[in-house]
């Protein structure tokens, strides 16, 4: 995800979040690997555990929430914010120093991964953002129309070439962890039908922009998976009616301006919440 979202509240929130990881009583024979960017590591909900600080990844996101519920073993938890597909194979710099690779926690004993990748590769934090609108036309500017060059998508364009990188992928975290369960787990749903401006300052055109390239890039991670031989875990139809423009009480996903502890447009602590409820589903075989 983009850096500067976090360039006024990280520091504050951090130093009020850090714990140190919470240990679990083994009770079931699963090494679960958690593989992912800022979608799946949590950042800002309470607690920030160590190591890898500049990760930003919560002690309650649905790894740990997932790992908890079916009594894993042991839980790794490799997911970082602002990871990318290369990330899976090289270091990452963060604000706090360098992490390694993520495919470094893949082990020939680990039993399930879950791998929510993609989103930091065509820049969907910075797309949601620059749809932001103050004000509506013909005094504030559409932003989809920003996206069509020479009668492409470029969004879908780079959500396509994704495509070989992701079967690539799965291919190598069988490779590294052959007895795992391997899962792509997508993104949530981000923008009701026509949003809900000025609430969250998006138009409806760009609203639904939004919702139709994230479901079109969902869509891909289904098909990936499905093509790669590995589970697909939905987020978007559970995440339906917790989208950012819902009561507070009611969203998985904050606005620009956050109520609860996390980064704009990311999940909070009750997304994560709900999230662990889907991925447990899945893990389980339910």
């Amino acid at each position: 995800m983009s850096r500067r979202l976090f360039s006024v509240l990280a520091f504050a929130a951090l130093l009020l979040t850090i714990t140190p990881p919470a240990a679990h009583a083994a009770v079931q024979d699963d090494v679960y690997v958690a593989l992912g960017d800022s979608a799946a590591a949590g950042p800002l909900i309470p607690n920030q555990v160590l190591p890898d600080l500049g990760c930003w990844r919560s002690d309650h996101n649905y790894a740990h929430l997932t790992a908890q519920a079916i009594g894993a073993r042991t839980l790794r938890d490799a997911t970082c914010s602002g990871a990318k597909t290369t990330h899976m194979y090289q270091s990452q710099s963060t604000d706090l120093g360098s992490v390694p690779p993520q495919l470094d926690a893949l082990t020939a004993d680990t039993t399930l991964v879950t791998v929510q990748i993609g989103a930091n590769d065509v820049g969907l934090t910075d797309f949601i953002e620059d749809c932001l609108n103050i004000l509506p036309p013909p005094v504030g500017d559409a932003c989809n129309d920003d996206y069509v060059v020479n009668g492409q998508d470029s969004w879908r364009v780079a959500t396509d070439a994704l495509r070989p990188r992701l079967t690539q992928l799965a291919a190598d975290i069988r490779a590294r962890a052959p007895q795992a369960r391997v899962f792509v787990v997508g993104y949530a749903t981000y923008a009701p039908p026509n949003g809900c401006y000025p609430r969250v300052p998006i138009i409806a055109a760009d609203a639904n922009y939004i919702r139709g390239t994230l479901q079109y890039f969902n869509r891909m991670l289904a098909e990936q998976a499905a093509s790669a031989g590995v589970g697909f875990i939905d987020l978007q139809t559970p995440s339906v009616g917790h989208d950012p423009c819902t009561p507070a009480g009611t969203r998985w996903i904050e606005p620009y301006v956050p109520a609860s502890p996390a980064a704009p447009f990311h999940p909070n602590a009750r997304g994560m919440r709900g999230f662990a409820t889907a991925v447990t589903a899945a893990v389980s075989g339910a």
